[in-house]
């Protein structure tokens, strides 16, 4: 029997096997899983009375709540392209993907009523702004489709458009098929193994790859998710007390902040039992010190927007024998293992693989059911990362023979400083160890002599103090002497960042090298 694979199926697993219990949890919003579907449908009336047509985009402004994530089912239903943007970018950056990917609807929170009056002037595809309030829940009301046959959708149609972060260039709009995400949600459901008693926190914004890709699994699953409206470290805390929460998916700023947060030990954090870390690379130090601070699992993920987003996580495995608790740290901080579904390989440019020493540097590429469908209108950039159906991630990577991974940087953040090449990971992870450090990032700088050197940007916890020199006498030991970063910056003002938190380089790098001063070391 073949039944088509798309999320709708996970949306009415939740409505069929927990109808009464409480699945949306959003500010004082609280719905059933029977609610929660209802709504969906309704907002798939809505649409159509609207006019959307298959394959439409409707776009989403909106943080956390529970109308973004009726949008991830209702869209569909109604047979559309669900389009979550990031709130985090400029008039003029939104501006430019709208005009790319033309959703006919936009859906957003009040919050941002003068940025869409702008985009009304600005992007002409938009026929109608909706605000979350009373017009949407008029929306809502005007109707309700009867539950569709499933046997009636087309799994390789397109579910959903997300548009990468930008960290490293154009954001381009990844295509997501109801295929590629109904497996996506078995390989995390299979990976994170959840009793149904379980608690998911989104901290992480849904307009990022569907927040590490749990909304389906969560309804998959039939958990109770609460939403998270905007990252607050001390509110993240009390609704871990309140709601008993279980799980959360986290950037390592974030778990920095959380880390960091004069309220973290007021609240009864007890009922975590799982933290997952993804977005930029983890450290052995953080996985220790949220260990030591939840009292529960931690460990790295890792994936793109390209693969759904999950590719591999670094949890235990049982051919694994732990040398020591240094080598579980590390382990458990790695980029890990591949999840099912998908397929991963380290290679150089010839598409060999690299010796599996966790010496030798090659690319990540994978394939399989968790990867994009392509880029949307642009063929030519989805060729340019495709290889005989592997997608080339720009990940370069070491690996060993449990196929466990280990990122050492993006292929445009790796330092060729006199012909050696540095890992801006490695240094940053031998920084973020000092314990008055609490962000930082490694960029190429210009030199006249070497051609590039590694340079510093140093963020300190508050309250605390620490020199250049006292930092590079910390360093020696930890990494030879030509990654020493010979120029740095120290700030109280946080880094750039991404709508999830993740540190933009490019725009520091991009600093150095139009002439930006910083003090040399010698």
């Amino acid at each position: 029997m073949h039944i088509p694979l798309t999320p709708i199926r996970c949306l009415y697993r939740g409505v069929d096997l927990y109808a009464r219990k409480t699945a949306i949890v959003s500010g004082d919003n609280r719905f059933t899983y029977a609610e929660f579907g209802e709504r969906c449908e309704r907002l798939a009336a809505g649409l159509l009375a609207a006019g959307i047509q298959p394959g439409d985009r409707v776009a989403y402004l909106s943080f956390n709540n529970n109308q973004l994530l009726e949008g991830y089912y209702g869209a569909p239903l109604a047979r559309a392209i669900v389009m979550p943007l990031n709130v985090r970018l400029t008039p003029a950056e939104l501006t430019c993907i709208i005009n790319h990917a033309e959703p006919r609807i936009l859906i957003y929170e009040t919050d941002f009523a003068p940025l869409a009056d702008h985009l009304r002037a600005a992007c002409p595809s938009v026929e109608r702004f909706i605000a979350i309030g009373p017009e949407y829940e008029a929306l809502l009301a005007a109707g309700r489709i009867a539950r569709p046959d499933i046997r009636s959708f087309d799994e390789s149609a397109i579910c959903e458009l997300f548009y990468t972060s930008g960290s490293t260039g154009t954001p381009k709009g990844v295509m997501l098929s109801h295929r590629t995400l109904y497996l996506h949600c078995f390989a995390v459901a299979a990976t994170y193994t959840y009793s149904d008693s379980a608690v998911e926190l989104h901290t992480i914004p849904l307009f990022h790859a569907n927040g590490w890709g749990r909304p389906q699994s969560c309804a998959f699953i039939g958990l109770k998710q609460v939403m998270v409206r905007r990252f607050d470290p001390s509110h993240v805390l009390r609704l871990i007390q309140e709601e008993k929460c279980t799980g959360m998916s986290l950037v390592p700023t974030m778990a920095n902040a959380l880390l960091n947060c004069p309220d973290l030990g007021k609240f009864d954090t007890s009922s975590m039992r799982e933290i997952v870390l993804g977005g930029a690379a983890s450290s052995p130090e953080l996985i220790a010190r949220l260990e030591q601070a939840f009292h529960c699992n931690a460990a790295a993920g890792y994936g793109l927007t390209e693969t759904s987003p999950v590719a591999t996580g670094a949890r235990t495995k049982s051919t694994i024998a732990y040398a020591s608790d240094e080598d579980r740290l590390a382990r458990l901080a790695s980029t890990g293992w591949p999840l099912p579904g998908c397929e991963v390989r380290v290679v150089d440019p010839h598409m060999h693989d690299v010796p599996r020493d966790m010496q030798s540097v090659g690319e990540i590429v994978i394939r399989g059911d968790l990867v994009m469908d392509g880029y949307f209108k642009e063929p030519k950039a989805t060729e340019a990362v495709m290889s005989d159906g592997w997608f080339h991630t720009g990940d370069m990577a070491v690996w060993d023979e449990e196929t466990y991974l280990q990122i050492v940087d993006r292929k445009k953040d790796i330092i060729i400083s006199g012909g050696e090449n540095i890992s801006s990971i490695e240094v940053e992870r031998a920084i973020f160890a000092h314990p008055a450090v609490l962000e930082c990032a490694v960029v190429s700088s210009p030199d006249p002599q070497w051609g590039e050197v590694p340079a510093a940007f140093v963020v300190l916890k508050p309250g605390h103090e620490l020199s250049e020199k006292q930092l590079c006498e910390f360093l020696q030991g930890r990494i030879a002497r030509f990654k020493m970063p010979r120029c740095f910056q120290f700030s109280e003002l946080p880094l750039p960042k991404t709508g999830t938190g993740k540190i933009i380089k490019r725009q520091l790098r991009e600093g150095l090298w139009v002439g930006k001063d910083l003090r040399i070391q010698g």
